[in-house]
């Protein structure tokens, strides 16, 4: 089983990449989040997860371990498959999940496509215990605030809406919101995103 790749990003599409291992190409699938942090033509790591179908061998990725363990955990509920668990990872970090959870937020989960009202009933039902117990990512601390009001989601979803692919727009308003914090206003990452993209 393949646990980690370490080479070159190759191509970034919206929902997979291609990370070439000394000449092999290994086709990825991904959450937007873990897309927007690597460096497209660079060299970068992944932590995978291989699940060996009948017809397949399909390799999943994180850019960090905790939506790694969110991932597995996710698809332990009946009705989340792995492209789900990837909606729901792609909507909510695990940070943001905890919170949503704890807080019984059957709004934020249906966020993600494929996760409609009685699957979020029973995703909180099912995790609301074991919640409190995983990891909510780099540089977080456990406390845990309330759920996230969707900024990111919101100026991505402008950026892909006047044009621009999907993952180029994720990555250049995760690098916003990097470099000038979580609290500034929408208009704001709109702008800046669109003069990122205008070079």
């Amino acid at each position: 089983m393949i646990a980690k790749l370490t080479g070159k990003i190759e191509a970034l599409e919206a929902d997979r990449c291609v990370v070439d291992v000394n000449g092999v190409g290994y086709l990825v699938h991904a959450s937007t989040r873990t897309l927007a942090a690597l460096p497209a033509g660079m060299v970068a790591s992944l932590l995978i997860e291989t699940q060996v179908r009948e017809d397949a061998i399909v390799l999943y990725g994180f850019f960090e371990s905790a939506e790694r363990e969110w991932f597995r955990l996710l698809t332990t509920v009946q009705g989340v498959g792995a492209k789900v668990a990837l909606n729901i990872l792609s909507a909510l970090s695990p940070r943001d999940l905890i919170a949503a959870i704890q807080a019984g937020d059957r709004g934020s989960l249906t966020r993600a496509p494929g996760v409609g009202a009685k699957l979020a009933v029973r995703l909180l039902t099912e995790l609301r215990e074991k919640a409190g117990v995983m990891p909510t990512g780099i540089g977080f601390s456990p406390v845990l605030p309330a759920p996230a009001g969707g900024i990111e989601a919101d100026a991505l979803s402008a950026l892909v809406n006047l044009g621009y692919k999907r993952a180029e727009a994720s990555s250049v308003v995760a690098r916003v919101l990097g470099r000038l914090g979580e609290d500034i206003g929408l208009d704001i990452v709109i702008r800046e995103g669109l003069k990122e993209l205008a070079r």
